[in-house]
């Protein structure tokens, strides 16, 4: 008998994997490296982390998702808590792996099912 646990995901969760997924093959196409995925630390968590060689540039990347825009859109649901959470996370990110390179926060929100890539979301 397995002790293995069973996770079972969300709607919800489903739809952010399938968004998270699409911003990752899209930003692949725009030429940038993938670095990581779902970076998690105590402090936060970092969707995608991707790489510019042209720069020295690492981008942390938030994903994000509306259906409606009842409480704001996609990109507004990036507070300043939020982006404190990746902040920390991304320092954590970049110490852990000793970096000291350029650093930007980018967001891609989806609206009504379109893309928009926002760069330098936040500093």
């Amino acid at each position: 008998m397995s002790n293995q646990k069973v996770v079972t995901k969300t709607h919800k969760q489903l739809v952010g994997d399938a968004r998270e997924l699409e911003a990752k093959n899209y930003l692949l196409k725009q030429g940038l490296n993938l670095v990581d995925t779902n970076f998690r630390c105590k402090v936060g968590e970092i969707d995608l982390i991707f790489y510019c060689s042209n720069t020295n540039t690492y981008i942390f990347i938030e994903v994000r998702f509306r259906s409606s825009y009842q409480f704001g859109g996609a990109a507004a649901s990036v507070t300043y808590q939020k982006q404190q959470k990746i902040k920390k996370a991304a320092i954590f990110y970049l110490q852990k792996r000793k970096l000291t390179p350029n650093i930007r926060f980018d967001v891609i929100a989806f609206e009504n099912n379109q893309l928009n890539w926002i760069e330098s979301a936040f500093s």
